[in-house]
């Protein structure tokens, strides 16, 4: 049996590229707010990294 079975995890928040806005829907409210860390449960560290990739989509007009 081998151990080095391919495996595809789901990325981190922190990974989450800033040119897919349908990933950053579960982060985001209907009307473009970002939720807070009480609502999404993710780390400290998680949160900042969603905010900022959620800003720069922003900034560069993907998403809403």
């Amino acid at each position: 049996m081998s151990t080095t079975e391919n495996t595809q995890q789901t990325p981190t928040p922190a990974e989450l590229p800033f040119t897919n806005p349908s990933a950053m829907k579960l982060f985001v409210t209907d009307t473009g707010k970002i939720l807070p860390r009480k609502y999404t449960h993710l780390t400290a560290r998680h949160q900042r990294a969603i905010t900022k990739t959620i800003k720069h989509s922003r900034n560069r007009l993907l998403a809403q």
